[in-house]
């Protein structure tokens, strides 16, 4: 398993973390062992779910590819369909050429209607407008003289320049599937499984939501690998991705230490941190991402969010936590 962290890149006005500190903290990831780096995307406040909002993604990224050595650079999870594929297409190509071919786009259909309003997108094509813009972005980066017509997306004869460092084109990652919705988002959701053909059907990885327990991620499992072969792939080509937000607590420390540090970025409480996300000492965090792994089969990349840019969690994430997962799977 590879490890990597999710940065918490908030939004927080003149509290908001220096490019310095930023970089400062993933060179020391990069030395704790860490290989990868992701953001969260979203355009506005999204309450309940969060009480902050989020650095644009690109631009930091492309900012954090240069105070940064060797660690990959993406999202997890970038809200596609709000974007114009072709402007997109271009974007990421120039961020995967000027980190020296080290993006990961992680993404995923979004949820917060306010967004998809602001940029003239109909909440409710966006799964399908994500389909076709998947189809038309690995074009894009892979031929040229691309003509495409879709519903939703129009080309004729066009070119990106230039294409992206990596061939044939960057990792793509897909996050979706069951979580609480309603209880997050307060939104209800009824039918998940135009997500989970989605992602059999064009996603390499799969990265299960953060909240959903163990019962979601392997019924959800069960059916990716099922519609895997309806549209004829092998469920051993889709690789797996345990991502989640923590703190971890020394030993007999109270819980409501970590209060202040999830709601920084969360609008949920102390009750709904415990028990959908981690907080924990070091064992008890280490032994419920084990039990997820286990759910997934075993997974290519665990992904953690730490709260805050200092060292502390940092470290007690790679040299307590980490290990113990190692251990346990």
């Amino acid at each position: 398993m590879r490890h990597a962290l999710r940065i918490p890149s908030f939004a927080l006005g003149p509290k908001t973390a220096s490019l310095q500190d930023m970089g400062a903290y993933l060179r020391k990831a990069e030395d704790l062992g860490f290989e990868a780096a992701f953001s969260i995307d979203h355009l506005l406040l999204t309450p309940p779910a969060y009480a902050c909002t989020w650095l644009e993604p690109l631009s930091m990224l492309s900012a954090l590819s240069g105070v940064t050595r060797t660690i990959q650079l993406g999202t997890l999870v970038l809200v596609l369909p709000i974007r114009n594929p072709a402007y997109f297409a271009k974007e990421w190509a120039t961020l995967d050429l000027l980190s020296g071919g080290r993006s990961i786009l992680g993404i995923g259909v979004g949820w917060h209607e306010k967004e998809f309003e602001l940029m003239g997108v109909p909440h409710k094509e966006r799964g399908r407008r994500m389909n076709e813009m998947l189809e038309l972005l690995m074009l894009l980066w892979t031929e040229d003289n691309v003509t495409y017509e879709g519903k939703y997306y129009q080309v004729n004869d066009l070119t990106i320049d230039p294409k992206p460092a990596q061939q044939p084109h960057p990792p793509i990652w897909l996050g979706g599937g069951s979580m609480t919705f309603e209880k997050k988002y307060g939104q209800k959701v009824t039918n998940i499984e135009p997500v989970l053909k989605r992602i059999a059907k064009y996603a390499k990885t799969w990265v299960p939501h953060a909240p959903a327990s163990l019962e979601m991620i392997n019924s959800d499992w069960e059916k990716i690998q099922t519609f895997m072969g309806d549209f004829g792939r092998d469920p051993s080509d889709m690789s797996t991705v345990y991502n989640n937000w923590i703190y971890v607590l020394k030993p007999g420390e109270n819980p409501e230490n970590a209060v202040p540090h999830f709601s920084t970025y969360s609008g949920m409480d102390l009750p709904y941190w415990q028990e959908y996300y981690l907080c924990g000492e070091a064992e008890q965090v280490a032994e419920k991402i084990a039990d997820r792994v286990k759910a997934l089969g075993g997974c290519e990349w665990i992904v953690l969010n730490t709260l805050n840019w200092g060292d502390e969690q940092l470290e007690l994430v790679a040299n307590e936590v980490l290990p113990l997962v190692e251990k346990a799977v």
